[in-house]
């Protein structure tokens, strides 16, 4: 069995308390794993606080939408019982309602024209742009 030569004096004295490259590469690869781990919790923990504080805000969220709903409705009320003091209350439901009605076209036609414009969500440029950028990448003049 051959014997390993012996390292230099010069090179005895460099390595002397030096753990291999094999540990070292080890011992990295367990602390990136650590490490990893470490940040997955941690992201964990700040994900579910923010969670739980997003529900809570949307539940009271959804509560005032519900108070508003009927608060909204007395108003509604108001004015029929309003226009009852100088029509009939049946007529002052009708002209409320016919109100009401109106409103709601308006505003679902203002959202309808809304709504086409951005459908479909793709940008009207974008084949002149990527048409331009594969020239460019080409080393031709867009």
């Amino acid at each position: 069995m051959a014997e390993t030569p012996p390292l230099p004096r010069e090179r005895r004295r460099t390595t002397r308390g030096l753990r291999p490259l094999p540990e070292l590469t080890k011992d990295l690869v367990a602390q990136l794993r650590r490490l990893v781990a470490s940040e997955l919790a941690l992201f964990k923990a700040e994900m579910s606080a923010k969670a739980k504080a997003a529900g809570i805000g949307a539940g009271m969220l959804v509560g005032a939408l519900v108070f508003l709903f009927f608060a909204f409705g007395v108003l509604v009320t108001a004015a029929v019982l309003g226009f009852a003091l100088i029509l009939p209350a049946w007529l002052s439901a009708l002209i409320v309602a016919g109100i009401l009605i109106l409103i709601a076209v308006v505003l679902g036609l203002i959202g309808w024209r809304s709504l086409k414009k951005g459908v479909p969500p793709v940008p009207d440029d974008l084949g002149s742009e990527l048409s331009a950028d594969a020239k460019a990448l080409k080393g031709e003049q867009p």
